[in-house]
């Protein structure tokens, strides 16, 4: 048990990589649907390239979803919405206005009579007389309208035209109506003003006081009673629907469907996408469920395997890391679950978006491979697989190649509307070799194209979350990190003024080698920039920032000397930490020298105490050794650029010998030998340090003087 454990301890790392492409495993093939596959595949318009197929069992020949698609629209030409008439309301409303005339004809005769004005008896009821009528005409005009129906505005309704039958609900009787003839709310207003006021005009004179019946607000109690009844309508609806036949026709068990070679017309299309529908309905049922489901975790584990291969042959700092082997991972898994249940809007997903963030945080062929297994994993069960990887293969190879500089904001639009047109482009090809015409182009595909490039754009927030929180470094955040306005260069700036402008030259070095030699150029000039920041903390200890002649270091002891130069890596990292610097940028601070020595004080010493022992570490900068490209170059460029401020008689022979010297002594103490590069690659960097030093120092050739 105890050599169990201690097995456990010693390799979990390796257990919990494991444990990680398992689950990722697992979880993939849970989201796979529990259905079969159809053995064959085959395209409209193109040959049929198996053997002679006949029918293994009775075959409905299953209607294109566009067939059925236009038979239900016809027979929904013949459906009229339903409309519940309310009887109650009428009733209600006229008990309403009755209250409401009674309340103001007495409140009218209480102010005349208070008035005094001449409201005697016999007028007062010749007034209620009058008014009474007018009543008794207005109950009229109100139930009339009422009766035409005022109808109750909705979606249903706004669709609805002046001709448009409708089926209005009395009770249990169901008549045809023009919806015409109803009244809106707002109709019914206007018509009942327009009625009252001719009644006015045309009984001026018997209406003693037209004022008062102009007042009479019967507007008031107009209220619709005819309304859109849902649920008969739909049951309605669906009974029409379901007369629709989902199927045209019978193949028999045993009949010939298609012989090898003959090209695959739309009947025929049609009969073998029936054929491929009922084989996987019935693949799906129980008998056959366990074998499918060993059969997709085959599937997922080839793909799942394959990915790990390619990580432990060409990316193992990646499964050295569980944190980025689980942003590899995951990415997989949710474009993967997304899709799954996105099967009908498939082509709205975004699988750009994998390529796009993993050249971000990565490198091209990595996005490229891992957006393959992507496309594979999801074509396994999305609709037309062979169409669906084409066109997403495609996109996605345009998606990497388009999009060299994330951080120039305009060519991640660039790229989304490249994807876009590599979508719609592709798509009609595909689709005029499969229909022959035009007219079977599905042209809401385009849409969904317009939609899937306009989510690429999600690459911005999602590139800033991601860095959050795997700790990533995007070439957005080195731009930003770049800018000498920064905190801690601004402080190098106006502290180390010389370190500063040794920093810069160094960075444009490294810059320009890198990438002549491939790699991230962007990294290695950030990582130059803050690469001395240490030097703040002793400015004057260092000779580029020395300008008065006095020299501090005349006031120590050599080996005390040599711990102030190492100290600045030591300072630099903890200035680097305590201004949040990232990971990647303070590795620059601890490899730049390596662990090489501190020459002058080192070689001084012995000068100094030949016969004394000579503790080496004293004038060793503590490492660790450069582990990438970008580290050892930015090694070479800071020692040759410093040392090359030295020189008092610069010509291109002594840069040369400069050059040569300083990297065949850093290579002779072995501080490349954890980089992936080449004596072509040292050569070639050596080279344009030569030409761009000559530069610097603008060294010129000596013309003879005229006689």
């Amino acid at each position: 048990m105890k050599r169990f454990i201690d097995y456990l301890k010693k390799n979990y790392k390796y257990i919990f990589r494991a444990f990680l492409f398992i689950v990722t495993i697992a979880l993939i093939v849970y989201i796979f649907p529990r259905e079969g596959k159809f053995r064959y595949e085959f395209q409209k318009g193109r040959p049929w390239l198996h053997e002679n197929l006949f029918a293994p069992f009775d075959i409905p020949i299953y209607k294109s979803e566009k067939q059925i698609q236009n038979e239900r629209d016809s027979m929904l030409l013949y459906f009229n919405p339903y409309f519940k008439y309310d009887s109650t309301i009428l009733i209600t409303e006229t008990s309403k206005i009755l209250k409401y005339y009674s309340s103001k004809q007495e409140e009218f005769i209480s102010d005349k009579t208070e008035a005094n004005s001449g409201f005697n008896n016999y007028r007062k009821q010749v007034f209620i007389k009058n008014s009474d009528s007018f009543r008794e005409d207005a109950l009229q005009i109100i139930e009339e309208i009422y009766l035409k129906g005022i109808i109750e505005i909705n979606e249903v309704t706004e669709d609805l035209s002046a001709e448009d039958n409708i089926i209005l609900l009395k009770g249990n009787l169901a008549e045809n109506y023009i919806f015409g003839n109803t009244y809106t709310q707002k109709n019914a207003y206007e018509q009942v003003t327009k009625l009252v006021n001719e009644y006015i005009e045309g009984n001026k004179v018997n209406l003693k006081y037209p004022d008062f019946y102009r007042n009479i607000n019967l507007y008031e109690f107009i209220v619709p009673n005819v309304f859109y009844d849902q649920n008969t309508s739909e049951k309605i609806k669906n009974e029409l629907l379901s007369n629709v036949s989902l199927t045209k026709g019978m193949i028999q068990s045993g009949e010939k469907i298609i012989s090898q070679g003959e090209i695959i017309d739309t009947k025929l299309f049609r009969i073998l996408e029936s054929l491929k529908h009922e084989s996987e309905t019935r693949l799906g049922s129980d008998y056959f469920s366990n074998l499918i489901l060993l059969g997709q975790i085959i599937f997922v584990f080839a793909c799942v395997f394959v990915l790990f291969l390619f990580l432990l042959n060409f990316r193992s700092e990646i499964l050295k890391h569980s944190l980025k082997t689980v942003f590899i991972l995951m990415l997989v898994l949710i474009i993967v679950l997304v899709s799954r249940f996105s099967i009908k809007y498939l082509y709205i997903v975004p699988f750009a978006l994998i390529p796009i963030i993993i050249k971000t945080f990565y490198d091209s062929r990595l996005a490229l491979f891992i957006h393959i297994i992507t496309v594979l994993l999801v074509g396994f069960f999305a609709p037309n697989g062979f169409e669906f990887i084409f066109l997403n293969f495609i996109a996605g190879i345009v998606a990497i190649f388009s999009l060299t500089n994330l951080y120039r904001r305009g060519k991640l639009f660039l790229t989304a509307g490249l994807v876009i047109l590599t979508y719609s482009f592709v798509y009609f090809g595909l689709a005029i070799t499969q229909e022959g015409n035009f007219s079977g182009i599905e042209y809401r595909n385009f849409l969904y194209f317009c939609f899937n490039g306009s989510l690429v754009l999600l690459t911005f927030p999602l590139i800033y979350i991601f860095e959050k929180i795997f700790g990533f470094l995007s070439d957005l955040s080195l731009m930003e990190l770049s800018d000498t306005n920064q905190k801690l260069l601004r402080s190098l700036s106006e502290k180390a003024p010389g370190t500063f402008q040794h920093s810069m030259q160094v960075a444009n070095l490294a810059e320009e080698a890198i990438y002549k030699i491939g790699g991230n150029p962007l990294l290695v000039r950030t990582g130059a920039l803050y690469h001395d920041i240490g030097k703040i903390v002793n400015p004057i200890y260092f000779i580029e920032n020395q300008r008065t002649g006095f020299n501090p270091h005349d006031m120590h002891e050599f080996d005390e000397s040599a711990n102030i130069i190492i100290s600045h890596v030591k300072d630099g990292v903890e200035l680097a930490k305590k201004n949040n610097l990232p990971e990647q940028l303070i590795e620059f601070i601890r490899t730049h020298h390596g662990t090489t020595k501190v020459q002058y004080f080192y070689r001084s010493y012995i000068k100094k105490f030949p016969d004394k022992d000579v503790d080496v570490n004293m004038f060793t900068y503590p490492g660790p050794k450069p582990y990438s490209k970008e580290m050892a170059v930015l090694m070479m460029a800071d020692s040759v650029e410093a040392a090359s401020r030295s020189l008092t008689d610069i010509n291109e022979e002594k840069i040369s010998n400069l050059v040569e010297s300083i990297i065949a002594n850093q290579m002779s103490e072995g501080q490349f030998d954890y980089v992936d590069i080449n004596f072509k690659d040292i050569t070639e960097i050596k080279t344009l340090f030569k030409d761009k030093l000559m530069n610097i120092y603008h060294a010129r050739i000596e013309y003879p003087e005229k006689k």
